[in-house]
């Protein structure tokens, strides 16, 4: 059998997926980027600095809990990987403090990122904070709704958020603004792509910056078991960078199966859905060639999840490789399994997981466990940004 190649090639590209679609004026910005990223992330100084915040500034390593009722109920036993004990609250400070320091080597003062969820767009005004850096933050009028609280946290680090009204107002009219900004004022600017998307070296850049989840995981296993893997490793994907921080350190590794929950909304039969995986057809958007939501046209259909981070029509090219080369298999999960998947954990373990990561968690209750596997959860995020919609869901549910 021939060896998988995970990593990208010299274009960008996982097999047919991946690249650098980009219009002419981003060539400069995306080619600086290319010819650096790699000696600076692999430098002495980078890693020192970057693992040093990591640990006194983020928190980590985070742990690796053993989630015992939950391992009761489903006859297996359960970890989960404690992203949302980050600073900030989820997986997206990984990526943000690494390319922040990236930003400062090449010499830029100014930042701008996307988000949907919020997350990462706090995450990355929290590092410019910390930096002393100009941060501007795109963010979809719908989601600046929906994620109230951590556009109050953003503003109040001192970046500004601009609320996008065109299109569907969420992650994917975000996307398109900040890379409208980036071409005005590539000089002194640096985008922060918040997930494994994007052109090339994106994609790869922040797989590289997530795949501490994994690297630790596997230590803090091995303490366990007595081995460096588990049986399963489940992450939820919208962009996919959790997941691709999950499942890196084990992609080589055949015993470990791995396990993507995308988000299915109303369903993968109704036209409410962000299945991307599961629904989705070659095509570019936002720089790379992937799965995207299309209709026969090539247009995007516009995604729907209850889930403001999974609400995206495309997925990272690496995830599109992973499902064609069947190293991993993506389920799709609803609204209704991930708002029972969350009510089960917070109060089975006392813990209230974001949304998203709660469509990871719905996966224990669609597939069958034996009480010999051991499987780890990526638990992404935490619910505090959620309770609105948990609020409005569980009191409408109660009447």
């Amino acid at each position: 059998m021939t060896k998988l190649l995970f990593s990208p090639d010299n274009d960008g590209y996982y097999g047919e997926f991946g690249g650098a679609y980009i219009p002419e004026m981003l060539v400069p910005n995306i080619s600086e980027l290319k010819d650096n990223y790699l000696n600076i992330i692999q430098s002495a100084e980078f890693r020192n600095e970057f693992h040093e915040l990591l640990r006194d500034y983020s928190g980590r390593p985070t742990p690796l809990y053993f989630a015992k009722r939950l391992s009761e109920k489903y006859q297996t036993n359960i970890y989960l990987k404690r992203e949302d004990l980050n600073h900030t609250g989820a997986h997206k400070i990984n990526n943000t403090i690494g390319q922040v320091l990236l930003a400062e080597k090449l010499g830029k003062k100014r930042i701008i990122a996307e988000t949907g969820a919020g997350q990462h767009g706090v995450a990355t005004a929290t590092v410019c904070a910390l930096k002393g850096l100009e941060c501007v933050v795109y963010m979809g009028a719908l989601d600046v709704e929906r994620q109230a609280p951590n556009v109050s946290k953003m503003k109040m680090l001192g970046a500004k958020v601009v609320a996008v009204e065109s299109g569907n107002k969420t992650l994917k009219d975000a996307t398109n603004e900040a890379m409208r900004d980036w071409i005005n004022h590539s000089e002194n600017t640096y985008y922060i792509i918040g997930s494994v998307v994007g052109p090339h070296p994106y994609p790869d850049l922040v797989a590289r910056m997530q795949s501490v989840i994994s690297y630790e995981l596997s230590v803090q296993i091995n303490a366990r078991l007595g081995r460096d893997y588990p049986d399963y490793v489940i992450a939820c994907v919208g962009g996919g960078s959790n997941a691709a921080g999950g499942f890196y350190a084990f992609l080589e590794n055949s015993a470990v199966k791995l396990i993507g929950a995308e988000a299915a909304g109303l369903g993968v039969n109704t036209s409410e859905t962000a299945a991307t995986l599961a629904l989705g057809k070659t095509g570019i958007l936002h720089g790379s060639k992937s799965k995207l939501i299309q209709d026969n046209y090539g247009q995007v259909i516009e995604p729907y999840s209850i889930s403001a981070g999974l609400d995206y029509p495309g997925v990272g090219p690496l995830h599109s490789y992973l499902q064609a080369t069947g190293r991993c298999t993506y389920i799709p999960v609803t609204d209704e399994e991930a708002l029972n998947a969350a009510m089960e954990l917070t109060q089975l373990e006392g813990i209230i997981p974001a949304l998203e990561s709660a469509h990871a968690l719905a996966l224990l209750s669609k597939l069958n466990w034996t009480q010999e596997e051991h499987l780890v959860i990526i638990l992404s995020g935490r619910g505090d940004k959620d309770m609105d919609t948990y609020s409005k869901h569980f009191d409408h549910e109660s009447h």
